[in-house]
């Protein structure tokens, strides 16, 4: 079964963006009252029972059940005779919303933090349609409940064999969006051990990406570019009075330039993927926790390049192109020669590799990003340690250094060829034995 999520840009009318946003507010105060029902009885039972607490608390009968989440739902029917309001939203879209709360709870519980909180108004941002008897589609228009036809930019068409499932409308500052989810009995394969050209991938501020084959992609700061403008609109902001229609017209501004920002890292960041895509067949990147860096001297600049996304973004690129992805152990990888496997300790500022013991040398990233292609070949399949041809190659003693495919050193030059009592790296052995090579031609030169 193949899932996927088609986003477009939906131009509702003033009559259909009134009533969406009726709704949310509907939705709002649901989701509140909801978990004001799940706090209440929280806290009806948290105290013991020889002694009450120090504040007030709303306290429930012993009796009454806990609020959970077919509960909730099955209380709202009786829900839209005390408050006529509710009848005028969809009443799967209310379903959907005591759904969000409880799958909120349920991730508080499992990890132990995060409570759920209440909404504040303009919080609610989304509606979930999880339903349609038959292709909502008419063209270049989407039929959706109470709402009758609302304007669609169709951009790409929907596949054949998929069908509509559920669609969202999504409330953004430079307009509305609907988030289409299909459907079809299809799959994907499965890709669970690496095939073909192996490349490492290594990130970084001022790269934002290093191969193992020598490609550098210089960085780019989103953020920073866009930040003198953001910061006008900010000031300007601030000196408005809250709660004014000034107010709200210099917010939706920030809201907008927060959002074009955000989708030119996207964009970004989707032709980054697939560039990597084309290079290789097996990916490698650091299973690095890229919160942990925000938190530096550099935070700013991590937020800005968008590690998290990008890791992402390529992991799903990889998926529907039939790529391989692995994550490797991220520790060390900068310090470790990825020739030679010797501990070569640098600092922020060393910017060249530089080996003393196999006198190997190249771009500081690019030795990082071979390092975790050797790591990458080390715990998969890929992996010819064992091998009788290997064990051949590693008793002859002999060692070609100028191994890296298609020039890794092709900007500071070859290091000098030495005989090194030590093995070839994995990622050589792969691209000549793996793919139909033999790794004797390689040191026959």
């Amino acid at each position: 079964m193949l899932t996927l999520n088609y986003s477009y840009r939906i131009y509702p009318d003033s009559n259909q963006e009134t009533m969406l946003d009726e709704w949310l507010e509907i939705c709002r105060r649901s989701y509140n009252y909801a978990l004001r029902e799940l706090k209440d009885w929280i806290a009806s039972r948290k105290c013991p029972i020889d002694r009450c607490s120090l504040e007030s608390e709303y306290i429930m009968a012993a009796d009454y059940p806990f609020p959970s989440y077919h509960q909730q739902q099955n209380q709202l029917p009786q829900a839209k005779k005390a408050f006529p309001l509710l009848g005028k939203v969809p009443s799967q879209v209310l379903q959907t919303i005591v759904r969000r709360l409880h799958d909120a709870w349920d991730f508080f519980r499992n990890r132990g933090f995060g409570f759920p909180r209440f909404k504040k108004y303009g919080q609610m941002k989304s509606l979930l349609f999880p339903q349609f008897r038959s292709n909502p589609l008419t063209g270049w228009q989407i039929n959706l409940p109470k709402l009758r036809k609302v304007q669609i930019n169709l951009h790409r068409p929907i596949p054949d064999g998929f069908v509509i499932k559920q669609v969202r409308v999504l409330k953004k500052a430079i307009g509305w969006f609907a988030v289409i989810s299909i459907q079809s009995d299809m799959s994907l394969p499965e890709v669970e051990t690496p095939f073909g050209h192996p490349l490492g991938l290594d990130v970084g501020i001022t790269k934002i990406i290093a191969t193992s084959d020598g490609f550098v992609e210089k960085g780019r700061k989103f953020f920073k570019g866009e930040q003198r403008k953001l910061k006008l609109l900010q000031r300007r902001l601030a000196r408005k009075n809250k709660r004014s229609n000034n107010y709200d017209k210099a917010r939706k501004k920030v809201e907008k330039q927060h959002n074009h920002i955000a989708f030119k890292r996207k964009d970004y960041h989707f032709k980054l993927a697939h560039q990597v895509c084309d290079m290789g067949d097996s990916i490698f990147m650091e299973d690095i926790d890229f919160r942990t860096m925000a938190k530096g001297f550099l935070g700013k600049h991590t937020l800005d390049a968008g590690f998290g996304q990008f890791r992402d973004i390529l992991k799903y690129v990889c998926k529907i192109r039939g790529k391989y992805f692995g994550l490797v152990n991220h520790k060390g990888t900068s310090q470790t020669c990825p020739n030679c496997r010797a501990e070569v300790r640098k600092t922020l500022a060393d910017r060249i590799h530089n080996c003393p013991e196999c006198q190997y040398q190249c771009d500081r990233d690019v030795a990082s990003a071979q390092e975790i292609c050797n790591r990458g070949i080390e715990t998969t399949t890929l992996g010819l340690r064992g091998k009788e041809t290997v064990c051949q190659v590693e008793v002859s003693g002999v060692m070609s250094l100028d191994n890296w495919r298609r020039g890794a050193t092709a900007v500071l030059g070859s290091p000098q060829v030495e005989q090194v009592a030590c093995s070839i790296p994995l990622w050589a052995e792969i691209s000549q034995c793996e793919l139909g090579g033999s790794p004797l031609t390689a040191l026959s030169s």
